[in-house]
């Protein structure tokens, strides 16, 4: 997902755009993309899942995403294995990931990467 334009929604917190110009941003989408839904072969990054990485001058990295549906089988987990795959990364210090359900995910916020995967191209 790239940096766009942030969205209010009532009731929750401002979704910021990630800091993409962070000498570690790429790195850190690349963990992103090691962490795939188990029950689709593509992974959270390019299905539109993590919607704001930030990430401070001192390495504290705060990641909001979401997942496809709330009654997802690994909703209880699939933070914990954002934060796996980023905390040891090189000039990471913390990592906080946050579940979030506003705004809701839509097939729309998947990659062209994704779409042509699932065949929706």
């Amino acid at each position: 997902m790239t940096a766009e334009a942030p969205h209010q929604m009532e009731g929750t917190p401002l979704i910021k755009p990630s800091t993409t110009d962070h000498a570690i941003y790429d790195t850190v989408v690349e963990a992103c993309r090691s962490v795939y839904d188990p029950e689709i072969p593509v992974n959270i990054y390019d299905l539109g899942l993590i919607y704001t990485i930030e990430i401070s001058d001192e390495g504290e990295v705060n990641i909001l995403m979401s997942l496809t549906a709330p009654g997802c089988p690994v909703a209880g987990e699939m933070p914990g294995w954002v934060a796996e795959a980023v905390e040891p990364l090189p000039g990471v210090k913390t990592v906080d990931v946050q579940l979030v359900w506003e705004p809701p995910w839509g097939m729309d916020m998947m990659s062209d990467e994704a779409r042509l995967e699932l065949g929706f191209m």
